[in-house]
């Protein structure tokens, strides 16, 4: 008694633990997102837009550097004027020193994986763990207050805590000044966003980039925004105001952010340029061929010193080089002339002298279009054999053979990388997400817009992300390898996949298919608008874009983003039902049609080949009334039970009754797990099409089954979920009824031949 007592208990206990679990956790993929999104206040509201008392703090900079040429180096000294506009009291500054990833203790090559190969050269195993015949990192000479005072500081990696001597209250300036130098890395050898090309005429390309210590961000969400560089994870970075010189061999030419202060580092010839390049329809040449080939022959003596502002930019980057030819126009953008340039050596040519500052103007125009106009006075494409984007200047690739050939593709991915590139400047340069925290919230919406570029650009532009059907064999592909795009960058597997082609195709999507693009564009322009020269996060995009469009996009986002399911969703069966009309003539015809269209059974075949003939059939007298009566036909009772029922039809109910009517019940399954809207077409037996939409919202009640009932005037021969390939389906055979044939490449071969 005592046993059979506690097995009750637990199988009432257990009972209830199922039930509460069925009860009460909601695991409906239509759940909204509250749990996951930081709770609203008076600095991000439930709208999605910065609150009334929005904050964000202010870095200003004042630096001078040179570059050694000879020796790969370079050295610099800065102030920083650093501006509390928090509510908080803060009592040290964290800076990061972005090139401590290359330096020798560096945790970037320690957590790197690695394995023993069959073959492997002597460099490898000497590089396992870095470069042993290279000094990487910044190399720290001081640290003082505005009065030439030492500070304590603290590097950990990549950061750097400065440990000022009194907290900076809400509303105060602090300003110190550090010395550094680095050694360039040889990007060919390293790779990198920056470094230096060496050329085998002898000349090198330098692309000067996380070359000064930064401010880190300190915002409301995280406090300080310090996690380490590893590499994938990017930049999250303060606005201000930037003053530059920067030293060079004279006969370079510096492509930068900013405007030149100083036009006397220019002949006069160079300076008229620039001014009939403003108006001009066409890129004029700033640094023409001829004068680069005679530079490239003989290096020229002593420095120069370039000198550049600029206002309201969260970075600043340079790329420095005799070899650089220098094109520019200007475009003219929200009633106000921008400069689209490009500057490349001779190895490019061909290719960027025709095609990219035009391609620069093109982004600039698009990327307008959807969300501001461009703020900035100069928008800069420098080929440099790799792709990154700073404020105003982004480095891309594009070269061209001895005889200045280039392929198909080296053509199209120059063109894409440019408007990558330069798109950046919206997002996350202008838009400035946290980079090192979300890839996605830069890398994702601006692929996005790329992808909206390049299709504006030329019809039948080759995208390579966009288009859902582009993404199937990732979402497809084994779970393990995959990553929610809500992940941190540093720990995303497929990093190109996740951060840049699934938002990118995500997005148009939704523009495409979910939203549709009126409210696509008004509730994305406007996050743009909200978030220009600010600071947003994941909630602050998600909750802007429901805001501005009226539409209940959780469910999107938490697919989407959250997890890693794909979308199959399948026709598991269809079931044909023909109205009846309870006219008993009507019904009487259709009755017997269907009785001579019935198939004999095989009793009746084989007494019908054997000759059979039935009693009856032989004596005529065993017949009566039943055996002559014909039971399909019409009744009396039949014809009395139509008249009282048009009795109660309206007018509009008889005509509607008069034309031909077939029911379709269909069974949809969500095989794949994401929530996608369904997409039908029917096909009918006339040889035309029907396409309808039905809303995601239709699974919220059953995320796996749901049954949909069609009446149609016309007989449905077969029906196709997503015809056009909207949803990124990664299984179409099962969207198909009847199912189609797959074509094997067995049977393809035959018919190749």
């Amino acid at each position: 008694m005592k046993r059979l007592y506690i097995t009750l208990l637990l199988t009432l206990f257990t009972s209830s633990a199922i039930f509460a679990q069925k009860e009460f956790y909601n695991n409906n993929k239509f759940k909204q997102l509250d749990e996951e999104l930081p709770t609203p206040n008076v600095y991000r509201t439930g709208s999605g837009a910065p609150g009334h008392k929005y904050w964000q703090q202010k870095a200003d900079y004042i630096i001078e550097a040179s570059l050694d040429e000879s020796n790969h180096r370079l050295t610099g000294k800065e102030t920083i004027t650093y501006t509390n506009n928090s509510p908080d009291v803060i009592k040290y500054l964290w800076v990061q020193l972005d090139q401590n990833m290359r330096a020798k203790n560096s945790n970037t090559y320690k957590i790197q994986q690695s394995k023993i190969e069959d073959k492997a050269s002597l460099k490898k195993l000497q590089r396992i763990e870095g470069y042993p015949d290279y000094d990487g990192g910044h190399k720290i000479a001081s640290v003082t207050d505005a009065n030439g005072n030492k500070i304590p500081y603290v590097i950990n990696q990549t950061m750097m805590r400065v440990d000022i001597e009194y907290p900076m209250k809400p509303g105060d300036q602090f300003t110190f000044n550090v010395e550094w130098s680095y050694n360039i890395n040889d990007r060919n050898l390293m790779g990198g966003r920056g470094g230096y090309e060496e050329f085998p005429d002898g000349n090198t390309l330098y692309t000067i980039t996380q070359w000064y210590p930064r401010m880190a961000v300190y915002d409301d969400v995280n406090g300080w925004q310090n996690k380490q560089f590893l590499g994938n994870g990017e930049f999250a970075l303060t606005f201000g105001d930037y003053d530059v010189k920067f030293t060079v061999p004279s006969d370079h030419i510096v492509a930068s952010t900013g405007v030149l202060q100083d036009s006397s580092v220019l002949t006069e010839e160079q300076i008229q340029r620039i001014e009939k390049a403003k108006t001009s329809e066409k890129p004029e040449m700033i640094v023409t061929l001829k004068e680069v080939q005679k530079k490239e022959k003989k290096k020229a003596k002593g420095t120069k010193t370039w000198h550049y502002t600029a206002e309201n930019v969260r970075d600043f980057a340079m790329g420095s080089s005799r070899k650089l030819l220098w094109d520019a126009m200007g475009v003219e953008v929200g009633g106000k002339t921008v400069m689209a340039m490009s500057y490349y050596p001779k190895e490019a040519y061909d290719l960027y002298k025709r095609y990219s500052t035009e391609a620069v103007a093109h982004t600039l125009e698009v990327y307008s279009k959807y969300t501001f106009d461009y703020p900035y006075p100069v928008a800069i494409s420098v080929e440099a054999e790799n792709g990154m984007e700073y404020p105003m200047i982004c480095f891309n690739y594009g070269r061209v053979d001895e005889k200045g050939n280039y392929t198909k593709r080296t053509k199209y991915g120059m063109l894409s990388v440019i408007f990558h590139e330069v798109g950046h400047n919206y997002f996350p340069m202008i838009v400035n997400s946290d980079e090192r925290q979300w890839t996605w919230m830069d890398e994702g919406l601006n692929s996005f817009l790329q992808f909206l570029a390049e299709q504006e650009w030329e019809a039948g532009y080759p995208s390579r992300e966009g288009f859902p059907e582009l993404i199937v064999d990732y979402m497809k592909g084994d779970p393990a390898g995959i990553s929610p795009t809500m992940t941190n960058s540093e720990s995303i597997h497929q990093f190109g996949y996740n951060a840049y082609s699934k938002p990118a195709t995500a997005l148009n999507i939704l523009r495409e298919t979910v939203m549709g693009r009126e409210l696509f564009d008004y509730a994305f322009k406007e996050y743009a608008r909200r978030w220009k020269f600010k600071h947003p996060t994941p909630a602050d995009f998600f909750r802007t874009m429901e805001d501005a469009s009226g539409v209940d996009l959780d469910w999107f986002w938490r697919g989407w983003f959250y997890t890693t399911e794909p979308c199959d969703i399948s026709i598991e069966n269809v079931t044909f039902k023909e109205l009846d009309s309870q006219d008993p003539n009507i019904e009487e015809k259709k009755r017997k049609e269907l009785r001579s269209s019935k198939t004999p059974t095989i009793t009746e075949i084989h007494n019908e080949e054997v000759g059979l003939i039935t009693r009856v059939e032989k004596k005529k007298q065993l017949q009566d009334f039943y055996n002559s009566y014909d039971p399909l036909d019409k009744t009396p009772e039949e014809a009395q039970q139509f008249k009282r029922y048009q009795n109660g039809l309206t007018k509009e109910d008889k005509e509607w009754l008069k034309e031909d009517h077939f029911i379709y019940q269909i069974d949809f399954k969500n095989v794949g797990g994401l929530i996608m809207p369904i997409i039908l077409q029917k096909n009918y037996e006339d040889s035309t099409s029907k396409k309808v939409y039905i809303p995601a919202e239709v699974w919220r009640k059953d995320n796996v089954n749901i049954t949909k009932v069609f009446v149609e005037k016309k007989k449905v021969v077969s029906f196709v979920l997503d015809p056009n390939r909207e949803t990124a389906d990664i299984d179409t055979y099962n969207n198909y009824f009847p199912r189609e044939k797959q074509v094997n490449r067995f049977q393809l071969y035959k018919g190749r031949r």
